[in-house]
């Protein structure tokens, strides 16, 4: 891959796997940040609302714009940047924008429902177990016409999920701009 610094979203629902594919990549560079999307939410001391509630927007433009801007500057200065996190195509072109950057690749990983249910119920040490939210968000993902180049359907083990993504960063696949 190039020695220029970029943006890698891993993106998609509950129990996808974006954590672990984000790791391999993320570990993959020599100079790299992981930026875990979720923490951010925990940032909300009072007055916190589950995101994937209706009423919760304003509550996630400001925390995936927070998000965001920590990610685009982690960029600028010098790291790989692979963000793992809940970005919907929805919200892709505000994330972007609010990175500062003129572009990011964004990758949707959007294994079936009963792939991402069964994930969901077998986590340990997780603290995201909702398996109706599961099914409410991988609902949107399926319903959100998310281009081919930037989809990943298959249920592969993650190093070999990592791997097409690799390639698909050096093809420039999974390039994502706003317009």
């Amino acid at each position: 891959m190039s020695t220029v610094t970029e943006l890698i979203v891993v993106a998609g629902p509950p129990g996808a796997g974006k954590s672990t594919v984000a790791r391999i990549l993320a570990d993959g560079f020599e100079r790299s940040a992981l930026v875990v999307g979720d923490e951010f939410f925990s940032f909300v001391r009072q007055g916190y609302l589950d995101p994937w509630l209706d009423e919760a927007h304003q509550q996630n433009d400001v925390v995936i714009a927070a998000a965001a801007a920590a990610t685009g500057r982690l960029v600028t200065g010098g790291y790989q940047v692979v963000y793992d996190g809940v970005i919907g195509p929805w919200f892709a072109p505000v994330f972007l924008a609010a990175t500062g950057l003129e572009q990011m690749h964004y990758a949707v990983l959007l294994p079936s429902l009963d792939c991402c249910l069964a994930r969901v119920t077998g986590r340990t040490g997780h603290g995201f177990t909702d398996l109706a939210a599961t099914e409410q968000v991988h609902r949107q993902f399926v319903g959100a016409g998310i281009p081919a180049r930037h989809l990943v359907t298959g249920e592969e083990p993650p190093d070999v999920i990592a791997g097409q993504l690799r390639r698909r960063l050096a093809d420039g696949s999974l390039a994502y701009r706003l317009h």
